[in-house]
């Protein structure tokens, strides 16, 4: 009786461990759960900023405003006739003081 009693605890000890510790046991699979929230947080990121590339290249593609506004801003052009005057905040690195 006492070898059958053993047998079995060895058994249940061993399927414990597989269920827990072995391949596809719980806690690989709570790592990859979290492995999915992870990636889904990266994706969801991702997919903002190629929403928001492709409204950039929308607008881009239907007319000028949008490329002499990228022109103005990022370049500092101005139209022939215009005059650029650049405001320097107090305390901002070189702007006086």
């Amino acid at each position: 009786m006492n070898r059958i009693l053993l047998l079995l605890l060895l058994l249940l000890a061993g399927l414990q461990y597989a269920l827990w510790f072995g391949q596809g046991g719980i806690l690989e699979v709570h790592r990859l759960q979290q492995d999915i929230l992870s990636q889904r947080a990266i994706n969801t990121g991702l997919a903002r900023r190629n929403r928001a590339l492709a409204a950039e290249v929308a607008d881009l593609k239907q007319g000028m405003a949008a490329v002499e506004e990228r022109a103005r801003t990022e370049l500092g052009m101005v139209r022939p006739g215009e005059t650029f005057y650049q405001v320097i905040e107090p305390g901002a690195p070189g702007g006086g003081r």
